[in-house]
């Protein structure tokens, strides 16, 4: 081989040899390259951070599904809240208005035309209610003014009774019913109470002529009829809180009573109608004219209301017990209890009404409403 040879020959071999050197370094820097990329800070810090975002997303998935079991809590009270009004409206149909009691309990009552003789007669095995006479200031009237009071047997100051406020007719005073013993007052109530059929209760019979001039007369002419319509104030103002304050009385239209006959009758309907938050039983025996407007042989009345307003205004005052009766041939007031039934049906007023076979205006129609009052008031709450 000639030098010339050897020459390109070595010549090659170096260039050769840069080549090779090159292309190694160009591979190492590719794989260099590579490798950096693998844990390049990017990627590096990506997948830490998806790691995290993930860990970030799983916890708040689970508050995610957590709030699920939340909404039951949230669904339970749901379920509670809409509950408790279908419970309360359901307890107010289960627990009947007063005026559902009112009827209902009315509905129940059995009427006994006339009073058994043995209710009005005194039996040796039964104790009766003691009759004391009061005063008191009215003023109302600007007078001392009388009252009889029947106790029950036994009265007990410890105890509370109710009360049953018992009104008489036109010209009468506070000794018109104990004085005509043919009334049966307190054979009637004390019979009653110790056969179990009605409540042991004060009865208070008050002078209804409510006049200022103590001189004044009752009669047919507004002037003398005008005192028994000023009754209702002595009354609420006066005597019930002498009532409450010396004896020992319930009070609450569930506790108290008015009833009355002939013009007591007509002011039983007249208070009571006027003021149902205090008496939750009425009674008129053979009621006077004047309640609403009207003629009778008499005079002429204004009426104390107009047939319209014979109603009760509120359906919470609803009278627990209504009840109107007259003889069937009571020659004083005549149509009239039945003229006031028919109104009060006329202005849907639920009561009871009925008719006394054969009485008068007289003892024998008082001892029927009076039997038939007593034995059925108190109770509608029972």
């Amino acid at each position: 081989m000639n030098k010339l040879t050897e020459l390109c020959i070595g010549i090659i071999l170096v260039i050769s040899s840069i080549i090779l050197t090159g292309c190694s370094k160009s591979a190492d820097n590719i794989v260099t390259t590579n490798n950096n990329q693998d844990p390049e800070p990017v990627s590096a810090e990506s997948t830490p951070q998806a790691v995290p975002a993930k860990a970030e997303s799983a916890p708040q998935a689970v508050p995610t599904t957590a709030p699920t079991p939340q909404a039951a809590p949230t669904t339970a009270p749901t379920p509670m809240i809409t509950q408790a009004p279908p419970d309360k409206h359901n307890s107010e149909a289960s627990a009947p208005s007063i005026a559902a009691i009112s009827d209902a309990y009315m509905e129940k009552i059995i009427i006994t035309e006339a009073c058994p003789e043995a209710i009005c007669e005194k039996r040796s095995d039964v104790t009766y209610g003691t009759v004391v006479h009061e005063t008191y200031d009215s003023k109302t009237t600007g007078l001392t003014r009388g009252v009889n009071i029947v106790l029950p047997p036994n009265y007990d100051e410890s105890k509370k009774y109710p009360v049953m406020y018992l009104l008489h007719g036109i010209f009468g005073d506070e000794y018109s019913f104990t004085n005509d013993s043919s009334n049966k007052i307190t054979e009637i109530s004390g019979n009653l109470a110790a056969e179990g059929k009605a409540k042991e209760m004060i009865i208070v019979m008050p002078n209804m002529f409510a006049a200022s001039d103590k001189n004044q007369q009752p009669g047919f002419n507004a002037e003398g009829i005008a005192p028994y319509d000023n009754f209702i104030n002595d009354l609420v103002n006066d005597l019930m809180p002498f009532m409450e304050e010396n004896y020992s009385v319930l009070t609450g239209r569930e506790n108290q009573a008015i009833a009355g006959f002939s013009m007591g009758g007509r002011e039983a309907l007249y208070i009571g109608f006027t003021r149902p938050d205090l008496f939750g039983y009425i009674l008129a025996i053979a009621p006077a004219p004047g309640l609403t407007p009207g003629r009778d042989w008499a005079m002429t009345h204004p009426g104390q209301m107009q047939e319209d307003d014979l109603k009760i205004k509120s359906i919470e005052d609803t009278p627990y017990l209504i009840m109107v009766c007259c003889g069937t041939n009571d020659s004083v007031v005549g149509a009239f209890p039945k003229g006031y039934h028919d109104i009060m049906e006329r202005n849907e007023v639920n009561h009871i009404w009925y008719e006394v076979p054969g009485a008068d205006h007289n003892s024998y129609a008082i001892r029927s409403g009076l039997y038939n009052f007593i034995a059925s008031i108190y109770k509608a709450e029972e």
